[in-house]
């Protein structure tokens, strides 16, 4: 039952983390896409800091996708 527990309490962590970076990465990418509305050369900051959060997102997405096998599997 503890492992259990400990798995659910990951999983709710790792989702609540993933919706911080998706929130830190959309106001990156609406950066990139104003500049592109706008036909501006897009600020490499900005560009950046989108792939390093879409990095984190996808990693963290991977973890949970293993905590839920593990969670499915005891």
């Amino acid at each position: 039952m503890s492992r259990k527990r400990e798995l659910k309490r990951a999983i709710e962590d790792c989702e609540l983390e993933i919706k911080s970076l998706e929130q830190k990465r959309m106001r990156s990418q609406s950066a990139l896409l104003e500049s592109v509305l706008m036909k501006s050369e897009p600020d490499k900051t900005e560009m950046e800091y989108f792939r390093v959060f879409s990095a984190l997102v996808n990693k963290e997405r991977q973890r949970l996708i293993q905590l839920n096998e593990e969670l499915k599997n005891l």
